[in-house]
């Protein structure tokens, strides 16, 4: 696994990818390589979850599609407390307000050293030398 490239989905690319928005088809082909470890950090489970209930998602077909996709990543990236001090330094050096929850998230691709795949208006406020992010974002 040592050269593999790494990513880390932020919860926008996820539901690009499941609703077929935006940007889908960079996510399909991350998930595509063979030798991609792809990541998610805990707190991209909540907000997903939430944001299939609120485009009307019952909560045994949000069961569903949370376990379909759990197969695709190689970790689910928990919180810890360095994880959480990370956040805090990236939030710190964001060019604008960052929202905690993208804070926890990009600190969690940077603690693997994961490619941050997102089409967040917040992620883009990260200084570039801070984390490797790839904006799937059609401008």
């Amino acid at each position: 696994m040592g050269d593999s490239a790494r990513y880390l989905l932020d919860t926008s690319a996820l539901l690009a990818h499941s609703r077929k928005e935006d940007g889908w088809e960079q996510v399909q082909a991350v998930f595509s390589q063979d030798d991609a470890v792809v990541l998610l950090a805990s707190p991209s489970i909540t907000e997903f979850a939430r944001r299939l209930r609120d485009l009307g998602a019952n909560r045994q077909e949000v069961d569903g599609i949370l376990k379909a996709y759990r197969m695709l990543f190689s970790e689910v990236v928990t919180i810890d407390e360095s994880i959480a001090l990370t956040a805090f330094d990236i939030g710190c050096l964001a060019s604008s307000r960052l929202p905690l929850i993208d804070a926890l998230i990009a600190a969690a691709a940077k603690s693997r050293s994961a490619c941050l795949v997102h089409r967040d208006e917040h992620m883009r406020q990260i200084p570039d030398h801070l984390l490797q992010q790839r904006d799937i974002a059609v401008r």
